[in-house]
């Protein structure tokens, strides 16, 4: 995929989200048909962050030369970001303002920006384009996981 067609699969990203918590009440969102694995609700909130920290990424990347990118770990900010006391709805919302912000940014980079490189402190270097499709296949990766909580919740609704 060339930089503009990536970033229209970065943006439909978005779309696919919505869609897949659409006619979610809370209590299916905070249900946990899979045992041990994240409720959706939980999932949300990690997606949000995960947006946050891969838009940071992606701008340090364009803005520095060579940036280290730190590891977070998942479970520790699952454990202390407060995700029982978050809205879904204000993290999907959170993620696609992220996604729109961002695109606009890449749409405005020069072809040479792809190939920029940030130093990530367990990965090793990785380029903005190895960022983005990072952050397309994250999103997709727990989408699976949204779509199986969803058709064991509600069946083929």
């Amino acid at each position: 995929m060339s930089g503009p067609q990536l970033i229209d699969a970065y943006l439909a990203g978005i779309d696919s989200l919505q869609h897949a918590v659409e006619g979610l009440n809370a209590a299916q969102l905070r249900a946990r048909p899979v045992p041990g694995m994240w409720s959706t609700h939980e999932v949300l909130c990690h997606l949000a962050d995960s947006e946050g920290m891969f838009a940071e990424r992606m701008k340090r990347v364009l803005s520095e030369d060579r940036p280290p990118l730190l590891f977070f770990d998942p479970d520790l900010q699952a454990a202390s970001l407060a995700y029982a006391e978050r809205d879904a709805a204000e993290d999907v919302a959170l993620m696609g303002l992220v996604r729109r912000q961002m695109a606009r940014i890449l749409r405005a980079q020069p072809p040479t920006a792809w190939q920029r490189v940030g130093v990530h402190s367990v990965e090793g270097e990785k380029t903005l384009e190895q960022l983005v499709r990072k952050a397309i296949d994250h999103l997709e990766h727990h989408l699976r996981h949204v779509r199986t909580k969803r058709e064991l919740l509600l069946g083929g609704r």
